[in-house]
């Protein structure tokens, strides 16, 4: 005797070996066996053979007309042998019983399970609705196909096209086309990436990259909603200075200006002028949720995406022959031995004289030049001229705060590479379309003028985080515990020493039109400024506020992706000026010999590359080696390279130039990463009712 029976909604079928009232023992085909509970036995039967039952079941069930059995089937609740019966013949044998038992099972829209053989059929408007959506999934499906096809034979269709970045980086892995691209990648055995590359998906890899980051980081584009700028208040005194700003031609938002005053008196005064927006944009205000949503301005060569809209900027940017509001910061300095005696906060208007440029006055501003007044450069402007004598005694005082910092750090600063500047031809700051031809110029690391910004900025960060921890008042601080090696800088609310830079304290306050949170220690800095010790009650966010420490999570997180996104575009353009220059080698640095694991990685004496090298095994770090480039990869941002000659002398001592130690291997990219799995499961829709 053999028994069809139901396993955990799955029908075997065996012989029977022992029955009891409640069980019986049943063997399979495959020799196991199995104890069935009766309840769960529909049909006993002496033949066919157990696998041949199954076999012509399963034929008989893919036969049944459902819709007709269906209609043959009462209102009332059935058997799958009583409908067979029914629908076959009064006489229907155990085969035709079971093929009907599968059909009904596997036809859910139809009938509805009541019990271990036992069914009742769907109303008719719920069989409708379930063949609706039936014929749907078919349709859908047969579109699936249809584009695969086509990205299989290299054309991609056009909703795909449409929804490319979604695709790649935050897919519905339920929609048709993100099911498409899976389907074809994994029939052509082609990663997702190649396989829309192949097809035409991405004109453009500058615009990829762009649209990439648009697509991720301004969903809803890069314009601003329509809002009133406001104006500053008027009743600000005038300051008595005639300040400077000092920058790079392309900056439009100029943050911070200085002044000096008393040279030649035995005191100085030097004022560090921060451009103030915050004396009238509102915390909670309509541009306070500009700047709340963009969190910084984002820069890449040729381009820029301002966090505060341009009507804004232009009021308080601290442009020459204006006198805009500014957070002033006066600190007293004796003239001998410069030091910093005292320091006072105003708010003020500042008239500033100039704007000067740093990428056009580098070469004139040298360091022998600010300390020997005999030295002429032709074609100096008279502004600079003007101010010769204050930047003079501006970068000795820069140098006397590095060197106390550096004692502070326990090691000096080193700037062993310079910084690199992007120019793209024509661009006149419109947005590129990648077919700019670059120029890549160099600017030394520590540059006089560099220096005196950088430590003016130094000052005011430091000396107003002091102020607002000693006022009792919360700001955004940066900190890092020390300089061994893997410790970051992190930010927080509290008042910690910041072990990289040298100080006790440091809060971002110096670019409140670039940053937001420099906006934000500028609110603070204000209540300081007008309440002095109560400023506490008066400040706009309380010591503990959850508030800032969701600005802090939410700023990490933008201006992580704003610089990975700038340094990504800086690789951009640094191939397209391989390409564009046809550079197939160059000179390079081993930065990183593998042997620890990992690839060999050079860095370009003269661009702002790291690649990773074949032919370095026997290389250690430092050595300098001539590599032939390889193929350039636009997409990816990737190019490999060859060692074909050492340029050094691994003998002379003297050969061993020093490599920088914050070298690592950030500055090369790998392949794109997508959220497109092609190892899922084809289907991940939810079945049809």
């Amino acid at each position: 005797m053999h028994a069809l029976f139901d396993e955990a909604g799955k029908f075997l079928a065996g012989r029977i070996l022992s029955e009891a009232e409640s069980s019986a023992q049943i063997e399979l085909d495959s020799g196991k066996r199995v104890k069935a509970k009766a309840a769960n036995i529909l049909l006993k039967f002496d033949k066919p053979a157990p696998a041949e039952l199954l076999e012509q079941a399963r034929t008989i069930a893919a036969s049944v007309e459902l819709q007709l059995a269906w209609e043959f089937a009462p209102d009332e609740e059935f058997g799958f042998a009583d409908l067979a019966r029914d629908y076959f013949s009064a006489s229907a044998p155990v085969t035709e019983q079971a093929g009907m038992l599968l059909a009904l099972f596997e036809a859910p829209h139809y009938f509805r399970r009541a019990g271990k053989g036992r069914f009742k059929k769907a109303p008719a408007e719920i069989v409708q609705q379930a063949l609706a959506a039936i014929e749907k999934k078919k349709q859908i499906q047969a579109q699936i196909d249809a584009w695969a096809a086509e990205l299989a034979a290299g054309t991609c269709p056009q909703p795909i096209r449409e929804q490319l970045y979604k695709i790649l980086f935050r897919p519905d892995k339920n929609a048709p086309e993100y099911k498409a691209v899976v389907e074809a990648s994994r029939n052509t055995h082609k990663a997702p990436l190649d396989l829309l590359q192949a097809a035409g998906a991405i004109d453009s890899s500058y615009q990829f990259h762009w649209k990439r980051f648009l697509f991720e980081n301004f969903p809803k584009g890069t314009g601003f909603p329509p809002l009133n700028a406001p104006q500053p208040p008027d009743d600000l005194p005038l300051a008595p200075v005639q300040a400077y700003s000092i920058d790079d031609s392309a900056t439009t938002e100029i943050d911070d200006a200085l002044s000096v005053q008393g040279l030649g008196t035995g005191t100085v005064t030097l004022g560090i002028h921060i451009a103030a927006p915050g004396l009238a944009i509102q915390p909670g205000g309509e541009l306070d949720k500009v700047g709340r949503t963009r969190l910084s301005t984002v820069y890449m060569p040729g381009y820029k995406i301002t966090m505060l809209p341009d009507a804004v900027v232009q009021i308080y940017t601290l442009d020459e022959g204006r006198a805009n509001p500014a957070v002033s910061l006066y600190a007293t300095i004796d003239e001998a031995t410069l030091e910093i005696t005292a320091t006072e906060t105003r708010l003020e208007r500042v008239p500033v004289a100039v704007n000067l440029r740093h990428d056009q006055l580098d070469h004139i501003v040298t360091e022998a030049w600010l300390q020997d007044p005999s030295i002429q450069v032709e074609n100096t402007p008279q502004a600079l001229l003007d101010l010769r004598e204050q930047l003079s005694f501006l970068y000795k005082l820069a140098q006397k705060l590095k060197a106390g910092r550096e004692l502070v750090r326990g090691k000096p600063e080193t700037f062993n590479r310079p910084d690199y500047t992007f120019r793209l031809a024509g661009n006149d700051g419109a947005e590129p379309d990648g077919s700019e031809t670059v120029t890549i110029g160099t600017r030394k690391r520590g540059a006089p003028l560099d220096l005196i910004v950088a430590e003016a900025a130094i000052v005011a960060n430091s000396t107003w985080g002091q102020m607002l921890a000693e006022h009792g008042v919360p700001g955004i601080y940066r900190s890092q515990a020390s300089l061994a090696p893997g410790m970051k800088v992190r930010m927080s609310t509290k008042a910690l020493p910041h072990a990289g830079i040298g100080v006790k304290s440091y809060a971002w306050a110096t670019s409140p039109l670039r940053r937001y949170v420099d906006l934000v220690n500028q609110w603070q800095i204000i209540a300081c400024a007008r309440h002095g010790k109560t400023a506490a009650l008066a400040a706009p966010f309380k010591p503990k506020d959850a508030e800032l420490f969701g600005i802090i999570s939410s700023f990490d997180t933008a201006y992580s992706a704003y610089n990975g996104y700038q340094a990504g575009m800086e690789r951009f353009w640094t191939l397209k000026y391989l390409q564009q220059n046809q550079i197939a080698a160059l000179d390079a640095t081993v930065i990183k010999d593998g042997r620890g694991g990992g690839d060999f990685l050079v860095r370009a004496d003269n661009l702002p590359l790291v690649l990773p090298v074949l032919g370095a095994q026997n290389l250690e770090r430092g050595a300098r080696v001539r590599v032939q480039l390889g193929e350039i990869d636009e997409i990816t941002l990737s190019v490999n390279g060859t060692v074909t000659e050492r340029l050094d002398d691994p003998t002379d001592p003297s050969d061993d130039g020093p490599v920088d130690e914050d070298d690592d291997d950030s500055a090369v990219a790998g392949p794109i990463a997508i959220a497109v799995d092609v190892n899922e499961a084809n289907d991940n829709a939810s079945p049809a009712p």
